[in-house]
């Protein structure tokens, strides 16, 4: 997994990076390292947006 950058910018929309997600499952590629660390940036970028509705 890529290091934690010191000062994270933004995170992109998790329903872009669902859409990221999608087109791999599409395409095959479930279980691939770039679907997983999308994974990980789609739970952050949920949570992110959870919070901020809050």
């Amino acid at each position: 997994m890529p290091p934690t950058p010191a000062h994270p910018g933004p995170a992109r929309p998790a329903a872009v990076i669902n859409e990221e997600i999608r087109a791999l499952v599409e395409s095959g590629h479930v279980g691939s390292d770039e679907y997983l660390a999308l994974l990980v940036e789609w739970v952050a970028a949920a949570r992110a947006e959870q919070k901020h509705a809050a």
